[in-house]
């Protein structure tokens, strides 16, 4: 079987879409869901000054990276793909929190090929830059952009915030076995 290059966001993707949640929840004493996070941009979900969001999160981001949980699934499919493919992991994350990143990995036994924290959601660059072949990712916008500017597929993982239609080229995925099964059937396609 021929080695592919897989790309994987890591925020929501990787680990479970409501791990901030509970973080968000204890600092601003609110009694928030998943459901109720129905935009990326938490700002206008979390009704407080932008300022102070921002410095919440630049102050505690490194504890949420540290104790985000693996989405349902998301552990024996890497563990899997990693076999036989070279895993590129793409995230928005900032290079301030690249060991918090490593350590999560190596805590979750999971393997990387390469691991790049771009700082920005411009992913392109980076995607073509390693020849990544197929994409992994939760964020609407991305999934649409890399797919297009890319031309691979790109499985987007189904949340609230990343409602809308899907142009050819972008699937929406609502598990990791379901993920597992369309890239099977894409690699021997």
């Amino acid at each position: 079987m021929k080695k592919r290059k897989l790309g994987f966001d890591i925020d929501g993707t990787i680990t479970c879409p409501a791990a901030i949640v509970p973080f968000i929840n204890e600092a601003f004493q609110l009694q928030l869901t998943l459901e109720d996070l129905t935009d990326y941009d938490l700002l206008k979900v979390v009704d407080v000054p932008e300022k102070e969001f921002t410095d919440w999160y630049e102050q505690k981001e490194g504890d949420i990276f540290a104790l985000s949980p693996l989405s349902k699934g998301a552990k024996e499919v890497l563990l899997k793909w990693g076999k036989h493919n070279d895993l590129i992991f793409i995230s928005a994350r900032g290079e301030n929190v690249l060991e918090v990143t490593k350590e999560w990995f190596i805590n979750h036994g999971i393997g990387y090929d390469h691991l790049e924290l771009i700082g920005s959601h411009e992913k392109v660059e980076t995607a073509k830059k390693y020849g990544v072949e197929i994409f992994f990712e939760d964020k609407y916008e991305n999934a649409i952009e890399i797919a297009q500017e890319c031309k691979i597929p790109v499985l987007l993982f189904d949340t609230p915030y990343n409602q809308g239609s899907l142009p050819k080229g972008v699937k929406r995925v609502f598990s990791w076995e379901e993920a597992n099964h369309w890239v099977e059937k894409w690699f021997n396609g």
